[in-house]
């Protein structure tokens, strides 16, 4: 899902623009700290690897089932897909439901996964 439309990337754009960006650098100490890794990114991707104690939320239905994960809307909370897109996207809606503490990988999983030189996501 790394191939977006031009309406998808401005509003990613526009999302990003609103929320908070954590470099990647910064992700480990974010999660050591308490903070909930969500991966926005759709079950098969998930499947394939992610951040250590991540939960799977797919962007289409994170207003949805976001409570069920994350009930706290000051609990800090980490979003992320592959790119950074998805991301801002869904760190956005949580910002629109009440959220108050979240933040979104800046470049996603890949970025995560290039600063810390590793070849693939932990499980």
């Amino acid at each position: 899902m790394d191939h977006h439309d031009e309406e998808f990337l401005r509003r990613a754009q526009a999302a990003r623009a609103r929320i908070k960006e954590i470099e990647p650098q910064q992700v480990d100490a974010s999660l050591a700290s308490g903070a909930v890794a969500i991966d926005v990114r759709e079950p098969e991707e998930y499947q394939k690897g992610s951040l250590p104690s991540a939960h799977n939320v797919a962007l289409d239905s994170i207003t949805r089932q976001i409570e069920g994960v994350a009930p706290d809307k000051d609990a800090p909370m980490v979003c992320f897909c592959n790119g950074g897109n998805r991301g801002a996207l869904a760190a956005a809606q949580l910002v629109d439901l009440g959220y108050t503490n979240v933040q979104s990988i800046a470049g996603g999983l890949r970025a995560y996964e290039k600063a810390n030189d590793t070849s693939e996501s932990s499980v």
